[in-house]
């Protein structure tokens, strides 16, 4: 059973940041695909960043890049995003995902319950 646990969110101010982490476990950690997406109050759910399940390959999408940084804990089995700069604009639920590919195009089966970050001008 594929498991996905967020933590790390939280209330920050503009310019400040934060780090979510994603627990999950083997054969997961090393098989999958993990990304990040995110979901606005009144918006569809959308895609953040991703990393390969080998952790050399990485997308982000245009407006956290440079802001945000995916990685892999090998030692603790996470997915790590690191997100710098924070803007109102980036308050979210933030989900982890494991799909089949790690690009937004790819197939993201399973989620986890998210995690609320927001952001105050």
């Amino acid at each position: 059973q594929v498991q996905l646990v967020e933590s790390g969110g939280g209330l920050v101010q503009a310019g400040g940041s934060l780090r979510l982490s994603c627990a999950t476990s083997e054969p997961t950690f090393s098989t999958y695909p993990l990304g990040w997406f995110r979901q606005a109050p009144g918006k569809e759910r959308e895609f953040v960043a991703a990393i390969s399940w080998s952790g050399t390959g990485t997308d982000y999408e245009k407006f956290v890049k440079g802001r945000f940084t995916i990685s892999k804990d090998n030692a603790a089995k996470t997915v790590d995003l690191q997100m710098n700069s924070l803007a109102p604009e980036d308050t979210a639920v933030y989900y982890c995902a494991a799909g089949n590919r790690f690009q937004p195009t790819g197939v993201w089966v399973y989620w986890g319950q998210g995690t609320q970050v927001t952001v105050s001008s």
